[in-house]
């Protein structure tokens, strides 16, 4: 049995010895930065080099297959939590995302002998919570099949290393937090913004451990009531933005370090989103990049499809 998580990320000869097919079986969770997808990605690209045949055991896609969020990778940002020109949210299946890699070039402009093993009785429209009864945690930190999409909605911002987010504590992925933050007044003017498919309540909290540990956390706690029509990756920067009118001292790209400012980039794909948001601090000026991305991808992965 071999890690590829952490020095050895992408199988090698070694390990290949005496192999004649590689099988990919994992639930992923349908979020580009997720690195189940890189990993697979990476086994493809051995099994080419390797002329070894490789397997993907197709399974759903917990935040369902209709949902398309954030901007497309920009391959000069591309590494472990990112690997492939897709949106954050990409609305496909494992086997789906193994046949657009293979089918695309991302290889390194090779392909391996791919066969899916698709899903029986299984459609577009099924989405999380009709098709998970018994969700097994495909990490510590993503107990539930509802999970994946607070990842979207915090994760990014998680990144700067400057709000808690729920990891570290029984919530993760579903609280905004700071030991600065007035609970109520925060909760108050995100609900007032009539967010389709969300809603907030105040939180105060002291994580066991991750940032803040130990000291108590105020902000918000995070309600999906209609996955279908909540836009998730735009939750965080709703809060960014009503976080800068209430405390314009408390700039969290200047209270991010550098490597954190690095990670948000390489989360979201890019640096334009963060740069041009960093101007007013208004929702409105990124909305329309991650709209278009999504018409691109939308037309472009449908010839990937496994599923009507």
């Amino acid at each position: 049995m071999y890690s590829l998580y952490g020095k050895n990320k992408k199988p090698n000869k070694r390990m290949l010895k005496n192999i004649d097919i590689l099988v990919y079986d994992i639930q992923d969770i349908g979020v580009r930065s997720y690195t189940y997808i890189s990993t697979m990605g990476l086994a493809m690209e051995a099994a080419a080099e390797n002329k070894i045949d490789f397997m993907v055991l197709d399974r759903p896609n917990p935040i369902g297959l209709d949902k398309i969020e954030g901007s497309i990778l920009e391959l000069s940002y591309k590494s472990y939590i990112g690997m492939y020109p897709i949106p954050y949210v990409y609305g496909l299946t494992s086997g789906e995302l193994a046949k657009m890699i293979n089918q695309s070039g991302w290889l390194g402009n090779k392909k391996c002998n791919l066969k899916i093993i698709k899903m029986k009785n299984f459609d577009r429209k099924m989405i999380g919570d009709i098709v998970f009864d018994n969700w097994i945690p495909t990490s510590p930190h993503v107990p539930h099949s509802t999970t994946p999409a607070y990842l979207v909605a915090t994760g990014i911002i998680g990144e700067l290393g400057v709000f808690s987010i729920g990891v570290g504590y029984t919530l993760p992925f579903k609280t905004i937090a700071a030991p600065w933050i007035d609970s109520k007044l925060i909760a108050e003017k995100m609900n007032a913004r009539d967010l389709p498919g969300v809603m907030f309540r105040p939180i105060e909290y002291t994580p066991y451990y991750s940032i803040y540990k130990g000291e108590l956390v105020k902000g918000i706690q995070i309600y999906i009531t209609n996955i279908e029509v909540v836009d998730l990756i735009l939750i965080q920067f709703h809060f960014l933005e009503i976080h800068n009118e209430l405390y314009p001292d408390k700039n969290p790209f200047e209270l991010a370090k550098n490597v954190n400012l690095d990670m948000f980039d390489k989360a979201i794909g890019t640096d334009k989103i963060r740069k041009k948001f960093m101007e007013a601090f208004l929702v409105s000026d990124i909305k329309s990049k991650m709209i278009n991305d999504v018409y691109d991808f939308k037309t472009f992965k449908e010839e990937f499809h496994l599923y009507d």
